[in-house]
């Protein structure tokens, strides 16, 4: 009689097993993500097997010189660290209809234009719905080859005798193994695939995208795992109320994550912008209460992005605080400090603070854009339209220093600023003979003052 094999409930969203089934999962608190799989065999003793291989010393590794291989769009390649490595393993993230097929399917039309072998694996589409998107992007590359398959060690298979310089799987979702019973998706089947396909990249040198699916609240489905796999985590994000796409890196072995790549969505694909601060701000639209400039730095690129507040009287016990695009702990924590150092009321207010364009802004450079716009909406008195205002602002309402301020200075200048008011001691070391007239503050008081 054959002996039953062993289950396990694994839940679907951190990969948390237990033996029995639970309605809510103790490890991330989901409810109904637990799912009945079979338990992985555990040997009964450790055997000593023959070693493979010997360590090596770190001085007589060998590593590949010279420049990166580069995908061919510019905006691409500045997220990846200035090209790819062979052999290296991104995982592409974003919700549905960003654009992620897209994307990669230009990418693998710019690598076959100059001579190299490219296979695009598709688990999702068929071979001529492939076809019918490349011709509407005006693609035609004839070392683009194309494989419908979703069996895992079929496509390693295929990248071993092709060992194509890039490969892209849309997506490692839709992709199963014949070694397991698990449906496709399942957390055992999304992690042993990323196994197999992340060898399968590192053995024959192709660099590999994968393309993954994303939840209800923006992260990559699947365990945390098939993340540490991989080199790199790229996410494609944006509004689909909105034309810009913006391709952040999370993970990068490879290079710096703090770049980012703008493009815009039309009828002939992604298109690269090449300067998004025009696109974000028009500096000929009138002067609106509510609004003000400030210039954020993402990785190394400088861009002019327009604040906007909304203070208006609240009709509800409870005063809304809707912010988008800025942190909403930073945006209480302005209002707290607007308060407390200058006497304004905000307790019977409702207040509602964007960023135009749908851009997501980390840094606490703009907070003096922010105050300058809550100012200006709950007086109803515009600020200067051509007026920057950049700076970090503390609890105790001081005006701190921030970095880069050369270069966000010359961004605000190349496109129209008259004036950039910024901390006392930025002003202090900034030597400028022409160009807009800098503006040094030392606290909200002062920028009360200047406003």
């Amino acid at each position: 009689m054959s002996k039953k094999p062993k289950t396990a409930y694994v839940c679907q969203a951190c990969g948390y097993s237990s033996p029995r089934w639970m309605g809510k999962c103790p490890e991330c608190e989901s409810w109904n993500t637990l799912i009945e799989e079979t338990a992985a065999a555990v040997p009964a003793a450790f055997t000593r097997t023959a070693l493979r291989q010997k360590p090596t010393s770190l001085a007589g590794v060998t590593t590949r010189t010279g420049p990166r291989d580069t995908i061919g769009i510019s905006e691409f390649d500045r997220v990846l660290g200035g090209g790819v490595v062979p052999g290296g393993v991104f995982l592409i993230g974003g919700a549905p209809g960003m654009g992620k097929s897209t994307l990669l399917l230009q990418a693998c039309n710019a690598v076959a234009s100059s001579g190299k072998s490219v296979l695009y694996v598709s688990g999702e589409e068929s071979l001529p719905q492939i076809k019918l998107r490349a011709n509407r992007l005006g693609i035609s590359a004839e070392h683009v080859l194309l494989l419908a398959e979703t069996d895992v060690e079929q496509i390693a298979g295929h990248i071993e005798q092709v060992r194509p310089a890039v490969t892209v799987v849309d997506s490692v979702q839709t992709v199963s193994s014949a070694a397991l019973e698990s449906l496709p998706g399942n957390i055992s089947q999304v992690r042993h695939c990323g196994q197999v396909l992340t060898g399968a990249a590192k053995n024959s040198g192709t660099t590999m995208f994968l393309v993954g699916h994303v939840t209800k609240d923006g992260t990559i489905a699947g365990p945390r795992v098939l993340e540490h796999l991989v080199d790199g985590l790229i996410l494609l994000e944006g509004d689909r109320q909105h034309q810009y796409r913006l391709l952040r890196a999370v993970k990068n072995r490879f290079g710096s994550t703090n770049e980012i790549g703008i493009f815009e969505m039309s009828d002939r694909g992604m298109v690269e912008v090449e300067n998004p601060s025009e696109f974000l701000v028009s500096l000929e639209q009138p002067p609106a209460p509510g609004t003000a400039l400030t210039v954020c730095v993402e990785g190394t690129r400088p861009l002019l992005v327009e604040v906007q507040a909304l203070v208006t009287q609240s009709y509800y016990g409870v005063p809304q605080r809707t912010v988008t695009g800025i942190p909403p702990r930073r945006v209480s924590i302005l209002l707290a400090v607007l308060e407390k150092r200058l006497g304004l009321r905000f307790g019977s207010q409702d207040v509602f603070v964007n960023t135009a364009g749908g851009m997501q802004i980390q840094e606490p450079s703009t907070d003096l854009a922010v105050i300058a716009a809550l100012m200006s909406s709950l007086k109803n008195k515009p600020v200067p339209r051509n007026t920057a205002y950049i700076g970090e602002v503390g609890l105790t309402g001081e005006v701190r220093g921030i970095s880069y301020i050369e270069k966000r200075m010359s961004e605000a200048a190349r496109l129209g600023c008259a004036a950039i008011v910024v901390p006392a001691i930025n002003a202090k070391k900034t030597i400028r003979k022409d160009g807009p007239a800098v503006i040094g503050i030392k606290s909200v008081g002062d920028l009360a003052d200047h406003l």
